[in-house]
């Protein structure tokens, strides 16, 4: 069962569309990535809120149910321009943050450039801060590139509209979203089943929501413009719980070597078998079970 979301007003004419099944506990923002929506924490958002969080999901503006940017801005200081406003509006003074792919490092710029507003930060894949000098002084090579992987990366950063264009019809929008919990391995085969597909790929159905999505390639691609830099230049000071799916092609090298410089105040990364890039939905009590043991201080205050 999903819990239905409710558009709450971020600022003036804008609204993110929110998730949250109580409005009492301790304060957990759960942050979706591509190809998501706030639908990917289905099956924790729940068992968290029985916990003791108060748990919002919401849909990143231009996902899902949420309004499109008014400003046309899709980078990490726009995302998190509206979850500051989301706290604001629920009363919210520090709050912990879970997230992952475009969440994780929306998360991460949003502890850096909001210190005082996160308490600690959960992330649910191998996503950490880009600290180039830093790793080479560690003696951390630098990472192979993996073109065939991420042939999908240009298209999406380079060539949107014309890919959009090609996918012209609702039916062919959710393929190509379902390809990403399919073939291209992100995840385990089977790890997703056809009623998971069709719920999980409906927000894409419509063009300019799949347009909306491609927006952030085009911010890495250098294609669009950032509405502030990005604060994902620096380590992350607040203490940080890594969980990685070990069931994915899209991992990286030297993970554990660069976590430790990344988030100073790890815990792990523990490595989760049978799990690829979309933990909340793949191992749900793992996450909800680690995030509770985490935060467990918090909860017993």
């Amino acid at each position: 069962m999903t819990v239905t979301p409710t558009l709450v007003t971020v600022r003036e004419g804008h609204r993110l569309a929110v998730r949250r099944p109580r409005a009492d506990g301790v304060p957990l923002l759960l942050l979706h990535g591509f190809p998501c929506t706030s639908l990917i924490w289905s099956h924790t958002i729940e068992p968290l809120a029985e916990a003791g969080f108060d748990v919002a999901a919401p849909d990143l503006r231009g996902y899902g149910d949420s309004d499109f940017a008014p400003d046309d801005f899709y980078d990490f200081a726009a995302f998190n321009t509206d979850l500051i406003g989301l706290f604001d509006a629920l009363g919210w003074d520090r709050v912990v943050v879970a997230g992952h792919d475009l969440g994780a490092m929306v998360a991460v710029d949003l502890a850096n450039r909001h210190p005082d507003r996160i308490d600690r930060l959960v992330i649910l894949d191998d996503s950490m801060p880009d600290l180039p000098d830093a790793f080479a002084a560690a003696g951390i090579p630098p990472g192979t590139p993996k073109p065939a992987l991420y042939d999908y990366q240009d298209r999406q950063g380079r060539h949107a509209d014309e890919l959009v264009a090609e996918l012209n019809t609702p039916e062919r929008r959710r393929r190509y979203i379902a390809e990403f919990f399919g073939h291209r391995m992100w995840c385990p085969p089977n790890a997703f089943g056809e009623a998971d597909l069709a719920l999980l790929t409906e927000p894409y159905a419509d063009a300019d929501r799949l347009r909306a999505s491609f927006a952030d390639y085009e911010v890495v691609m250098g294609t669009r413009p950032l509405s502030a830099p990005e604060l994902i230049d620096r380590p992350v000071q607040q203490q940080t719980l890594v969980l990685i799916g070990r069931d994915q092609v899209t991992l990286g090298e030297n993970i554990e070597a660069r976590c430790a410089i990344a988030y100073p105040q790890a815990v792990g990364p523990f490595w989760v078998s049978g799990a690829g890039h979309f933990m909340p939905w793949e191992k749900p009590a793992v996450v909800h079970r680690a995030i509770r043991s985490f935060c467990g201080d918090l909860l017993a205050g």
